[in-house]
């Protein structure tokens, strides 16, 4: 695992500390790589989301899309 030191004002120090202790992380180094994970998965997302966005729809969105939805998912819970 490589190594990085960044420096903190001493209120976002207090404030790691804080969050450390509250939510149960050994180290702040644990604090960190958490908000670093949440952020790259938020972006991940962002990122399927746009292409969603961006895509053709397959079929309509509509009564029966639905209707053939529910019965798959009925289908594959009886077994």
């Amino acid at each position: 695992m490589s190594t990085m030191n960044i420096s903190l004002p001493e209120s976002l120090k207090s404030f790691v500390d804080e969050q450390v202790i509250q939510h149960g992380y050994g180290t702040s180094s644990e604090y960190v790589r958490e908000l670093i994970r949440k952020d790259a998965d938020a972006k991940h997302l962002r990122s399927l989301l746009l292409q969603g966005a961006a895509s053709t729809a397959a079929a309509p969105v509509d009564v029966s899309y639905f209707s053939a939805l529910r019965e798959r998912v009925q289908k594959h819970a009886r077994g």
